[in-house]
This record gives structure tokens, sequence and C-alpha cells, in this order.
């Protein structure tokens, strides 16, 4: 698929697990997850490891896969947005005289997703959509809650506590898949999107690692599946 653009965005920075994109887990880094579902849906010149950090560039490139540039140290902070990020990633490209239809986002922070559920997603993209989000059955509105005026837990939702089984089916982003309408990006920005089509994922593919809690789950559900 020579007209997407794969961009696996990896900075060095993570307060919730420090080093996270780079740690081993199971039987290599964090982010060689993402690059080998890339690889399996369009080659290594389309493939794009974002990230400013030094140790990540030289993981990525030990595993085989060349980075292209390093990302500018404003687009690491905590207050640079993906759409920078993508922004960035693309004018790079398109300078290099390389043009592209689609943007595959794929978090690294999502190690768990599969090949199949990639090209599904990509599968259901249109031209006349935004973007193709995955996405994950939620129950949390069942038991949201917040303080009332007296001060008293209150279900914001769910009011009359009828059953998560009773409940209107909500899904929530699972960060991670995201195929998006080049054109469409560069008119409105990811903000602007508002012709989304969601692909449901199971809540095993849906790990997103933020911290150590998640990292030891991944890991877990890794080595019940190779028993």
């Amino acid at each position: 698929m020579n007209d997407i653009l794969v961009v696996i965005p990896a900075r060095g920075g993570s307060k919730g697990l420090p080093g996270k994109n780079i740690k081993n887990l199971g039987d290599k880094p964090l982010i060689c997850y993402s690059i080998d579902v890339a690889r399996a849906i369009t080659f290594d010149d389309n493939i794009c490891v974002s990230t400013e950090d030094p140790k990540i560039i030289d993981v990525v490139e030990q595993y085989g896969l060349k980075v292209p540039f390093v990302r500018p140290a404003e687009l690491a902070s905590d207050t640079a947005t993906t759409n920078d990020v993508l922004l960035h990633a693309v004018k790079f490209y398109e300078e290099k005289g390389k043009q592209y239809n689609r943007i595959l986002l794929l978090q690294p922070t999502s190690p768990l997703r599969k090949v199949d559920e990639i090209k599904e997603a990509l599968a259901l993209y249109r031209d006349d959509i935004d973007m193709v989000v995955s996405v994950v059955k939620s129950h949390a509105p069942a038991v949201l809650c917040n303080d009332n005026e007296d001060g008293y837990v209150e279900l914001v939702y769910n009011k009359n506590a009828g059953g998560r089984q009773n409940f209107s089916t909500f899904y929530e982003f699972n960060g991670a898949i995201y195929v998006i309408n080049l054109q469409s990006f560069k008119n409105k920005g990811l903000v602007g999107f508002n012709r989304r089509v969601k692909y449901v994922m199971p809540k095993e593919s849906s790990i997103d690692i933020d911290d150590i809690y998640d990292f030891m789950l991944a890991e877990a559900i890794l080595k019940q599946k190779t028993k």
C-alpha cells in the first residue's frame, strides 16, 4: 500500500512509565510491535518513526528500520500535539517528493493490535470520511459518577441504575488504529474531524500502555498467548 504513510510517534519523555517505548515487552522493545504490524501493511520507506530521543532511534535502527529525521525539540514537549507531529511528518515526506492519500497512525503503546485488525479498519475507509478510528466497548458510563450539590455521589448517566446489561452501548477510543484522510487533515486538522467511522476492537487488543500496571497486563496476556 504505497498511498499510506504510517506514522509511529514515539516521544522519549513519559511520566507514567519512563522509557516505556523501548522497554522490553516479551522478547522485544515495545515500539517494535508497532513496527512489525506496519511492515505487514507497507514497505519500510512508508513507515515513519517520529522521535526526538536518540535511544529510541538507536533501538529502531538496530531493529532494521531507518528513522527518517530527528523530531524537533518543540514537537517533543508535553504541550506538543499529535496534530503538530503528523503535520511535521507529512511535510517532510512531501518535500522529498512523496505523496500520500492516507495516514495510518499507530501509537507504540498498543502492542496487542493485530495485522488483521488494521486491515479491517483500512477496509472501512472511504474518501468521503475524515477518519476511521478504533474503539472498544465501554461500560464506564454505567457506573460513572460525581458529587451532586449535596455532596453525595450520584450516577451521571445511568441514574436509574438498571444494570450494565440494560444500558445503551457506548464506545471509547482505544488509541490503537487511526486511518486518516490526508486531505481532510490538511484542511481541518484532527480537531475539525466530524466524519469519523468506528472500528470496534476486542478488549484484549485494546490494551493502551500508560503505566506499569498496563504494561504488566500486556505482559501477562502475551505470556498466556504463548503457552
